[in-house]
């Protein structure tokens, strides 16, 4: 049996073969700005300063985390926040399953987005609403892509 001509033809066939394109949310991006309005009370962030947040994206999965970049020792000058679950992509309606969350009562709730990427700019938009809290909220938030 000639399996050497079967086995070439068979590379040759897997390598012509169009490459899947991973979706364009994929990547490591990095948090520039959030808008909150909280009953019409809107609170805008620059976090290019003061605080630092990236945004991990893959196949399945997603994670965030920040901190403050000013060294912060204690409570009242240290921050840390951090989560990740899996996601849900159609489109550009986007849903977070948060599994893992720094903030207990945010684990086991769902966020629907809306992204919008122009380049290496996401801009995800929607409501987060937190069960048994005080949260309900509009969040605009605008990375960039590092990676």
């Amino acid at each position: 049996m000639h399996t050497k001509p079967l086995f070439a033809a068979l590379l040759l066939l897997a390598a012509c073969a169009p490459q899947q394109q991973k979706p364009a949310i994929e990547g490591t991006w990095k948090l520039i700005s959030g808008t909150v309005i909280e009953k019409n009370d809107t609170t805008f962030t620059d976090y290019t300063a003061g605080k630092s947040f990236i945004k991990v994206i893959n196949g399945s999965h997603f994670s965030f985390t920040g901190h403050d970049l000013n060294g912060g020792k204690d409570s009242a000058t240290a921050f840390y926040g951090s989560g990740a679950g899996t996601y849900t992509l159609q489109d550009s309606n986007y849903t977070e399953h948060l599994e893992y969350c720094n903030d207990r009562r945010w684990e086991g709730n769902s966020f629907h987005f809306t992204l919008t990427i122009k380049g290496d700019t996401l801009i995800q938009q929607g409501t987060e609403k937190v069960a048994g809290t005080a949260i309900d909220r509009l969040n605009i938030e605008k990375y960039i892509r590092l990676k």
